[in-house]
């Protein structure tokens, strides 16, 4: 199963939460982040709605499908839906990640997540140039693509970044299933074959760029 925003579900699992709505709980928490950075404290769901480019009855489903709910008078507390929002999505312990390819996307993608999500972290990246390898990327150690099954294994790391040229992703992806993780950043464009219980992000640059290029130019002037 494939959703509208380009994430993937595989057949054989069925998903509780449908993958738009963890991705819009993953907004709304940054959206909140921003708000107590303002020092707001309270947030109604029309407001936060507005600022998510969604309706106020949307967000209201969200939250409730979490248990979390406000106030008539004063909409929700901000700290306690944050903490919510991250007991769903993080869950009881820490997760970790590994990114594979370690070119100028690659090394953006470490030096943009590092330390943002305390449960939540890049360990390891992989590459097959050994000029990259042996060695910290962006304060990230850089092993040898041939030492992937190992350290996935070691670090017990369970998603997997793909940021290599669309003809190696597959591969890359063959080898981080085999080894057992089961969430797949993809950032090569093209379609992945994937074991069954495994998730699929896609995302591609190219096609959300064409995109609003297009809308770019039905804008009246």
């Amino acid at each position: 199963m494939t959703d509208a925003a380009g994430g993937g579900w595989q057949k054989g699992n069925s998903a509780v939460t449908s993958p738009k709505t963890v991705g819009r709980l993953s907004l709304y928490r940054r959206l909140l982040y921003t708000l107590q950075s303002e020092g707001e404290q309270n947030v109604f769901s029309h407001q936060l709605a507005a600022m998510a480019r969604g309706t106020a009855a949307q967000v209201r489903r969200d939250l409730m499908a979490i248990g979390f709910s406000g106030s008539p008078s004063k909409g929700y507390d901000i700290q306690g839906l944050v903490e919510s929002i991250g007991e769903f999505l993080d869950g009881p312990t820490r997760q970790n990640a590994a990114l594979v390819g370690a070119g100028n996307l690659g090394k953006a993608i470490l030096t943009y997540f590092k330390g943002r999500r305390p449960k939540l972290a890049i360990v390891a990246a992989f590459d097959s140039d050994p000029r990259k390898t042996n060695r910290a990327i962006r304060g990230c150690p850089c092993y040898p693509i041939e030492d992937l099954a190992r350290v996935v294994r070691n670090e017990d790391i369970c998603t997997g970044i793909i940021t290599v040229p669309a003809t190696q992703a597959q591969h890359v992806a063959d080898l981080l299933c085999r080894a057992g993780v089961r969430g797949l950043v993809n950032f090569a464009p093209v379609r992945l074959g994937t074991p069954a219980g495994v998730y699929v992000e896609d995302i591609d640059v190219t096609m959300v760029l064409e995109k609003a290029a297009y809308f770019a130019r039905q804008t009246p002037e």
